[in-house]
């Protein structure tokens, strides 16, 4: 794995990061010249003065450092030669290429700094006291601790960043999951309302057309009409509380009485006979198996907002359901109906046919309508165990 970008990892200096950077290169700077200051003023005056301007000149040059850090760090160790005050500026530019962690440039610069360490000894008043290898040594372990001190910051920047892209990322993808999960639940609650509550409205509204047209209606059957839209009324608002608590509760842990499975298909079919639907019924599921409950639970949807669109849009047709299948085929579901005679009364979102298609598709089946023969047709194909 690369690393990243050093632009990415690399923190921005403030003013205050810049200012102790200059000051520990100064001193730096200041402990390397003052051993060799007198003697450069009084051996060789144009070597002082040129070592005071050189190193001026090198502590402004390292300010772009990470613009050009090869560059920069090249320029800055060649001038190592003629200038000890620049000694601390040198190391600032090292360290600065060292986080880098480029391993050319950090051999490169490596060797050039032993290299112009040594023309050092040679071209200034430096005393010759101390042997050869130990001047040696301790030239490779500075210039060692200042490329060693350089990579370890660049590795502990680089760490850091990528523990803060890692918890940004984990941040990001558990806003995202918050997000789906909102939307899947505001999905299945809309799946919910619409199913139980366009029911209950159709029945409602199938008995107030029949009161807007019936002329002939006794005052006994009047009022047996109206205690049934209103006792539709109650069902709808019972089922709509139901939701409601679903909704205020974060648990999700109120809900008004069972939710419908495949045994309920019945008592919904003979509610429906009983208002006056032609509804026949067929199938061959295994009689000695249990329907798992989700599955029950969509073909129960499925056939309650079929029943419901076939009396909606084509009121006194005869629908026609089949329920089949087995434990290795799964479980078909069809709906057939004869079309109307024009549009509805009743008013609808066409979400319906929608919402039975995402239970189809979550439960790992599938759902497809059309018009065959003459005949509206609702399919539905779901596996035993969704």
């Amino acid at each position: 794995m690369g690393h990243p970008p050093t632009v990415d990892y690399q923190p921005p200096l403030r003013w205050y990061s810049h200012l102790w950077r200059y000051v520990l290169a100064v001193g730096i700077g200041l402990v390397v010249w003052v051993p060799v200051m007198e003697a450069q003023s009084e051996d060789a005056p144009a070597l002082f003065w040129l070592d005071l301007g050189l190193g001026i000149g090198v502590f402004v040059l390292v300010w772009w450092r990470r613009r050009w850090p090869m560059t920069i760090a090249v320029l800055a160790v060649l001038a190592t030669p003629l200038s000890s005050l620049a000694g601390g500026a040198i190391t600032l530019a090292t360290v600065s290429l060292a986080t880098r962690r480029r391993w050319w440039q950090v051999v490169v610069i490596g060797v050039l700094s032993l290299v112009m360490t040594w023309v050092y000894y040679q071209v200034q008043p430096v005393s010759d006291t101390d042997p050869a290898w130990l001047v040696s040594l301790f030239s490779v372990l500075a210039v060692a601790a200042s490329l060693g001190w350089g990579m370890f910051i660049g590795s502990r920047r680089e760490l850091i960043w990528t523990l803060r892209q890692r918890a940004e990322e984990a941040e990001a993808e558990r806003d995202l999951r918050a997000s789906q999960a909102r939307s899947n639940e505001r999905e299945r609650i809309a799946r919910e309302m619409h199913d139980v509550l366009a029911h209950r409205i159709s029945q409602i509204s199938m008995h107030a057309g029949a009161l807007t047209f019936r002329d002939d209606l006794t005052a006994d059957e009047m009022r047996a009409s109206a205690g049934v839209i209103r006792e539709k009324a109650h069902e709808a608002l019972t089922d709509l509380r139901g939701v409601l608590g679903v909704l205020r509760d974060g648990s999700g842990a109120i809900l008004t009485g069972p939710q419908p499975t495949y045994e309920d298909v019945g008592a919904l079919v003979a509610e429906l006979r009983g208002e006056g639907a032609q509804i026949t019924v067929d199938g061959d599921l295994p009689p000695d198996v249990a329907v798992p409950q989700a599955v029950g639970r969509t073909i129960f949807r499925i056939v309650q907002e079929g029943t419901t669109n076939a009396r909606k849009h084509a009121p006194g047709a005869t629908i026609r359901i089949r329920i089949a299948g087995d434990l290795d085929d799964g479980v078909e579901v069809e709906i057939r109906n004869g079309l109307g005679f024009g549009p509805t009364a009743t008013p609808g979102a066409g979400l319906g046919l929608v919402g039975l298609a995402e239970r189809a598709e979550l439960a790992g089946g599938r759902l497809t309508h059309g018009i065959e023969s003459g005949t509206f047709v609702l399919r539905a194909w779901l596996p035993w165990s969704g």
